[in-house]
């Protein structure tokens, strides 16, 4: 059976599936057809239905959980680990709301968290 798999290119998901994707582990006669994409990419098309297997962010998941199972592994989030404010030193968290900010994604953590 071919199951497509939606990952991001960055390093923690092409290591978590790496050994799912060049067979090093029994996959029970599965293959899988990686398409690489961004992660707002992957909650889009989480959100469309067009991924079957997907990383995707946890904001994004709130919206389509009717749709998909969390697996018990490969999740990613952490305590003070990001996302993080980055600004020239004159500028004031206190101030936020005069500034533009740059995220991610819609649907992405970072935005939720943010």
């Amino acid at each position: 059976m071919k199951i497509d798999l939606s990952i991001s290119p960055c390093p923690n998901d092409t290591f978590i599936f790496d050994a799912l994707i060049h067979k090093k582990i029994d996959t029970c006669g599965l293959d899988f057809e990686v398409k690489y994409a961004d992660v707002e990419a992957l909650n889009k098309w989480a959100m469309d239905g067009t991924a079957m297997l997907t990383k995707l962010s946890y904001h994004a998941y709130a919206h389509v959980a009717e749709n998909y199972i969390l697996l018990d592994s490969g999740s990613a989030l952490g305590y003070g680990n990001g996302p993080l404010l980055i600004s020239k030193p004159d500028k004031s968290l206190r101030d936020i709301s005069k500034y533009k900010v740059l995220i991610p994604g819609k649907f992405t953590t970072a935005n939720l968290l943010l």
